[in-house]
C-alpha cells in the first residue's frame, strides 16, 4: 500500500518508467535528508534536480503527449505515471513536486491549443530540459480570470505588445516559456500567449518567500510592451478560456498525488522514531493513544490514496460520453489533500516536538502539507463544484461499463480536447452497486447514513433560504463528498483485493467523519424540525472492532517499523 523507495514496487508496467523512477530514488536517496534539509533552510535554487531531469529527459518521457514524441514510443501523457511520479516527488520534497506540477500547468494550454508549431517547439524544449510556468493569477484578482489585468494591444511594427503583471507564479525566473493568460485590449477577447523570462521586456520582479517549498521560484513578473508575435498565441476567445479551466482540471488534481507521498514519508519517520522511544519504562508503541493514532493516520492514508488512483481510473477513460471524472476530480483536490493535513496533525501527536526539530523531514511535512489544499485556491471553490453533481448522482442513473484498473501504457489525448460546461448533463451509475460486495459492519453503518442523507434530500430538500445561504450548501456538501469519496475506495478495495479489515476500520473513520458533519449541521445552521430529525438519525457511532485494529497494528503497521528511512 504504501510506497517504500528501498523495496520500490510499482503497478505500471512500463520498464522504462521504472527506471526513471528508480533512478530518481536514487538522485535522492545519494543526496540524503541532511543535505535536503540544508538546501531547504538555505532556499537553495534547486540547479541539481533540474540537471538530473534533463540529463535523464525525465519532463520530456512523462510530459510530452505521443504524437509530438517524434519516434520514441516511450513519450506520452499517461495519467498513471504522472500520478505515481506525483507521489515520488512529494515524498522526497514538496519543492521538487512543485517544479514538476507547475511544469504540467504551462503545458496545458500548450497542448490544448491549436498551434501546432508551438507543441512542436515545446516538445523539443522539453528534451532539451526545459520546464514550464504557468502565468494566470494576479496580484489584485488572484484566479479571477473576469478580472484579468494582462492586455494584448497591436503593435504598429507587428504582431502585439503585452502589459501587465502575474504573481504567484512558479518557475517564473526559469521557465523557457511562461503560457500567460489575458485579454485583448481592444476587444476584450481571451488569449493565451507564450513569454520568455530572458527577453529584457520580462521583469522578473520579486521571489514571493513562502514557509513551504523555500527553494521554489514562486515569483511575481510584469510585461512591458513585451513584444507577442502570431506564432507565440496559444488560443483565444472561448477557447482560451476553456484551456484555462481545463489545465486546472489536470494540473490540480495533482495536489492529491503529492498529499500521499509527503504522508507516506511523515508516516515512516514517525513510527521509527516512536518505535525506537522508551518512556516510563515501555516503548512509546506500546501506549494505547499511540496505537489508535498510528493506525488512524495509516487508515485514512491508505483511503487516501485508493480514492486517488482509482480516479485516475477516471481520467483515463475520459469521453465526451463519460465526464465522470469532473467530480472525482475536485475531491482529490479537496478531500484527499484535506485528509493529508489531518494525517500529518495525528502524527505529529506522536512525534510532538521532534517534529520541529530541523534535521527531519517532518519539520518540512509540517510546513507544506497545508499548502495543498490552499495551492488551489480555497476549500470552497471545490465544494461549489462538487454539489452541482448531487442531484444526477443521487437520482438520474444510467448504466456504464464497469471501469477495471488499467495499468497498461496509454496516452490520455482526450484531456487535452475536453468538452466543456453541460455539468447538468454529466450521469453517473448507481452508486450502490460499489457496495454490493462488501457487507461488514461498518460498510452497512455508512450505506444506512447515505440511504438517509438521499431520502431526506426527496423529503425536505434546502429550501429557497437554505439554497442562498452558500454556506449551508457548502457544509450540506461534505456529506455528500463523503458518499462520493466512499464509492471510489470500495471501487479501488474490490480492484486491489484488499484486505477486509483495511477496508472496514476505512468505513469507521468514515462514519465517524458523517456523523462530524451531520451534527454540524444541526448545531450551525437554521433547520425546519424534520431536517433536524433526519440529520440527528444520520449521527451514528461506528462498531468498534477491536480485534480489527489489532490486527491492523500487528500485521500491517508494525512490521512497518524500520523497513524505510531515508539515506542520512
Amino acid at each position: 500500500m504504501l510506497l517504500n523507495p528501498k523495496n520500490y514496487q510499482t503497478t505500471c508496467t512500463d520498464p522504462v518508467f521504472r527506471s526513471l523512477v528508480e533512478k530518481t530514488i536514487e538522485f535522492f536517496e545519494n543526496k540524503g535528508l541532511s543535505r535536503i534539509k540544508q538546501d531547504d533552510q538555505s532556499m537553495v535554487w534547486y540547479e541539481d534536480f533540474l540537471d538530473f531531469i534533463k540529463e535523464g529527459q525525465v519532463f520530456a518521457t512523462l510530459l510530452t503527449p505521443a504524437s509530438y514524441g517524434g519516434n520514441d514510443h516511450n513519450y506520452r501523457w499517461d495519467m498513471r505515471r504522472i500520478c505515481e511520479y506525483n507521489e515520488v516527488l512529494g515524498f522526497y520534497g514538496l519543492c521538487y513536486w512543485y517544479a514538476w506540477q507547475v511544469t504540467i500547468l504551462g503545458l496545458g494550454p500548450i497542448w490544448m491549443g491549436q498551434n501546432e508549431e508551438l507543441k512542436h517547439r515545446t516538445a523539443q524544449l522539453l528534451k532539451q530540459g526545459g520546464v514550464f510556468a504557468f502565468g494566470l493569477s494576479e496580484k489584485n484578482h488572484g484566479a479571477d480570470l473576469y478580472s484579468s489585468e494582462m492586455t494584448l494591444e497591436k503593435n504598429p511594427a507587428g504582431g502585439y505588445l503585452a502589459n501587465g503583471s502575474k504573481y504567484y507564479i512558479g518557475n517564473g525566473n526559469c521557465a523557457v516559456l511562461v503560457s500567460t493568460f489575458g485579454k485583448y485590449k481592444d476587444s476584450g477577447e481571451y488569449v493565451f500567449f507564450t513569454a520568455e523570462p530572458d527577453q529584457p521586456q520580462y521583469d522578473c520582479v520579486k521571489k514571493i518567500d513562502t514557509s513551504g517549498v523555500r527553494q521554489a521560484y514562486v515569483a511575481e513578473y510584469r510585461l512591458n510592451d513585451y513584444p507577442v508575435k502570431d506564432e507565440d498565441i496559444i488560443s483565444t476567445g472561448e477557447h482560451a478560456w476553456n484551456s484555462s479551466l481545463n489545465t486546472i482540471n489536470i494540473g490540480k488534481f495533482e495536489l492529491g498525488c503529492a498529499s500521499v507521498g509527503i504522508c507516506t514519508h511523515a508516516f515512516y519517520e514517525a513510527l521509527n522514531h516512536a518505535s525506537a522511544r522508551r518512556l516510563y519504562g515501555r516503548s512509546v508503541t506500546d501506549f494505547p493513544h499511540v496505537r489508535r493514532l498510528f493506525v488512524e493516520s495509516y487508515v485514512r492514508l491508505a483511503a487516501m490514496k485508493m480514492f486517488a488512483w482509482r480516479t485516475v481510473d477516471y481520467l483515463q477513460v475520459a469521453s465526451d460520453d463519460d465526464r465522470r471524472y469532473l467530480l472525482f476530480n475536485p475531491v482529490v483536490k479537496m478531500k484527499v489533500t484535506g485528509q493529508g493535513e489531518q494525517v500529518i496533525d495525528m502524527l505529529h501527536e506522536i512525534i510532538a516536538a521532534k517534529g520541529y526539530e530541523q534535521d527531519t523531514y517532518f519539520e518540512m511535512a509540517i510546513r507544506d502539507i497545508g499548502m495543498l489544499p490552499k495551492l488551489e485556491g480555497t476549500e470552497h471553490v471545490n465544494m461549489a463544484l462538487i454539489i452541482k453533481f448531487v442531484k444526477n448522482y443521487f437520482f438520474s442513473p444510467v448504466d456504464y461499463p464497469e471501469i477495471g484498473r488499467r495499468s497498461e501504457p496509454s496516452d490520455e489525448t482526450y484531456l487535452f480536447q475536453q468538452k466543456t460546461g453541460g455539468l447538468a448533463t454529466i450521469r453517473f451509475p448507481d452508486y450502490e452497486r460499489a457496495y454490493q460486495h462488501f457487507t461488514s459492519e461498518n460498510v452497512t453503518l455508512f450505506k444506512k447514513q447515505v440511504d438517509l442523507l438521499r431520502e431526506m434530500l426527496v423529503a425536505t430538500p434546502p429550501d429557497q433560504e437554505q439554497v442562498k445561504n452558500v454556506d449551508y450548501m457548502l457544509a450540506a456538501g461534505e456529506l455528500f463528498t463523503l458518499v462520493v469519496y466512499a464509492q471510489l475506495i470500495l471501487e479501488a478495495a474490490q480492484l486491489e483485493g484488499q484486505q477486509p479489515t483495511l477496508v472496514e476500520a476505512i468505513f469507521s473513520c468514515l462514519v465517524t467523519d458523517f456523523s462530524r458533519a451531520s451534527l454540524n449541521m444541526v448545531l450551525s445552521y437554521e433547520l425546519s424540525e424534520d431536517q433536524e430529525a433526519r440529520y440527528k438519525a444520520m449521527i451514528q457511532k461506528p462498531a468498534q472492532q477491536q480485534e480489527t485494529f489489532n490486527d491492523l497494528w500487528r500485521e500491517v503497521i508494525l512490521p512497518l517499523q524500520d523497513e524505510y528511512t531515508m539515506n542520512p
